[in-house]
């Protein structure tokens, strides 16, 4: 499942079809700027979206061999809930 199709299954509930991608579009946005925030969301069920930090670490190009310094930075995680992993069981 793509966004489209997301925007497609939402817009069976709301109507239309541009109702549905501003849900969707809001949804994500809202999320997004959360993370940016170092803030952390909980959906009860489905799960958590968090911003976790990364250390700096050496690591290799693959293409050379040569070893190269990759920066520290945050990076976006997924921690599913306790319901969504029972549902894919």
């Amino acid at each position: 499942m793509n966004k489209g199709d997301l925007i497609n299954s939402v817009s069976e509930v709301l109507g239309t079809k541009k109702d549905a991608q501003k849900a969707v579009d809001c949804v994500f946005e809202t999320i997004k700027q959360a993370l940016v925030d170092s803030d952390s969301v909980t959906l009860v069920g489905f799960g958590t979206f968090k911003s976790v930090a990364r250390e700096a670490r050496k690591g290799r190009n693959p293409q050379t061999g040569k070893e190269i310094q990759i920066a520290a930075r945050n990076v976006p995680k997924f921690v599913p809930g306790k319901a969504l992993k029972e549902a894919i069981n």
